[in-house]
């Protein structure tokens, strides 16, 4: 008993200290307090009722309850909610540094930023104009480094994470280069169907390019990307084209970033043709006629048209096509046809025809001797026939009677195409086509033998 006497005594002695303490400190005086106020509310309780159901008493202190709840809560003394987080995406980073001396490379161009705070402080950190996300680089020089962002808000309630926090830079000396400027066209299919660019000219040759030595040796070309949906004219003419964006590319033709052109833009003058010629209409048939059957005429509603484009693919065109499917036809038949646009045309008068076929029974004749041409031969060789049936062949031609005897040797084309071959013996396949389109036309014989030889 007197061991745990011994061990309990000091514990006894702390409880009876801190019992003493609060009965001091805070049990009296309470008590005395709510005593003090009883007697109070007893002897002039028919004075507060007097006072409760006077009509404005309970506006006036519902009101100064409310007044002293909001100094509360503003002061955050009192909290309504918890903290909340907010995600801000993309966020543009401003670089401070010598940008005249030089190159900044492995900056992100946008961050991410976590806010946490109030609703209150959160709603006045996104509406406040001058958050900015920063990386001061002013006294630093060439060399990597690692460094922190800087999120620099007008609310102080708020704390925040940057996504990325930490970046590795590069910073190089900024070197200058001159380089040749050439130019792109950009919308040429939003102009007028009857112009063409027939020339461009920029008000410079050369521009200077400035950036580390890395990332000059990248640079391939620079161009200026002229956009003629900026022009919006209908008529030929000479055109100026302000502020023309210039932009340097690899060799590759992928966009090099972080390299300053000067000057940073270039006035582009374009010239605008409309040049147009009449061209005939050629129908053209596909498909393969009805046994016993062939094309005793074939007329083309559009006789011409007129065609738009650069005057040397106008120039370049002989006729313009329809195409018509005569596959399996046995009697005769109208049909709409489509108008083929030549690459390099821009505009037609008409796109389609009517083309109407007369069907007549087909008939056969045999071209005896006619000679056998000699096309894509290299320049370092010549061609000869190994014997006389090499020279010239016989070809059978298809069509109606009334067709196929007004046919003569000019109307076939008969000829070998040597391109690729080397000196030697070879046998060639023999190819023949005819301009008219009524007719049908076979080599009798398939196939002839060239010799080449090396001049």
């Amino acid at each position: 008993m007197k061991i745990f006497k011994i061990i309990f005594t000091p514990f006894i002695a702390l409880f009876k200290g801190l019992y003493f303490i609060l009965d001091k400190i805070l049990i009296t005086p309470l008590s005395k307090i709510i005593y003090n106020l009883r007697d109070v509310f007893k002897n002039n309780s028919g004075k507060i009722e007097k006072l409760l159901n006077m009509p404005n008493v309970l506006f006036f202190f519902s009101l100064i309850c409310a007044f002293g709840l909001v100094l509360l809560v503003d002061s955050q003394v009192i909290r309504l909610n918890n903290s909340e987080a907010e995600i801000l995406s993309d966020q543009p980073v401003n670089v401070i540094y010598n940008e005249e001396s030089y190159v900044v490379e492995g900056v992100p161009e946008t961050v991410d930023i976590t806010l946490i705070g109030s609703k209150s402080a959160l709603y006045l950190a996104n509406h406040a104009s001058n958050n900015t996300v920063s990386l001061d680089l002013s006294g630093y020089g060439v060399g990597t480094y690692k460094v922190k962002l800087k999120y620099n808000s007008a609310s102080t309630n708020i704390s925040y994470k940057l996504d990325p926090s930490t970046v590795t830079v590069k910073i190089s000396s900024k070197l200058s280069e001159e380089r040749k400027l050439g130019y792109d066209l950009l919308n040429e299919q939003s102009l007028d169907q009857r112009l063409s660019i027939s020339k461009v000219e920029l008000n410079t040759s050369s521009v200077v390019v400035k950036s580390s030595k890395e990332i000059l040796d990248k640079v391939s070309v620079v161009k200026a990307l002229v956009d003629v949906k900026d022009l919006g004219v209908t008529t030929s003419g000479e055109y100026q084209i302000e502020g023309v964006k210039l932009v340097a590319y690899d060799s590759n033709g992928d966009k090099v970033s972080n390299v300053e052109i000067v000057p940073s833009s270039v006035v582009a003058t374009v010239t605008l043709d409309s040049y147009s010629a009449t061209k005939p209409v050629k129908v053209v048939t596909t498909g393969k006629m009805q046994s016993g059957y062939a094309i005793d005429a074939i007329t083309s509603s559009v006789a011409n048209v007129t065609v738009y484009g650069s005057q040397s693919v106008v120039d370049s065109l002989d006729y313009i096509e329809a195409q018509v499917n005569v596959n399996n036809l046995d009697k005769d038949t109208s049909t709409k046809a489509d108008l083929i646009v030549p690459n390099g045309i821009r505009y037609m008068s008409n796109s389609t025809t009517q083309v109407s076929i007369k069907v007549g029974t087909e008939d056969q004749i045999t071209l005896t001797k006619l000679p056998v041409k000699i096309e894509n031969l290299g320049s370092d060789y010549n061609a000869l026939a190994v014997n006389e049936d090499s020279q010239a062949i016989d070809v059978m031609v298809k069509g109606t009677s009334n067709v196929i005897k007004s046919i003569t040797a000019e109307d076939i084309r008969v000829y070998v195409d040597l391109s690729g071959l080397t000196p030697g013996v070879h046998k060639v396949t023999v190819q023949v086509n005819s301009s008219d389109t009524r007719i049908t036309v076979q080599p009798v014989t398939t196939e002839v033998e060239i010799r080449l030889n090396k001049k």
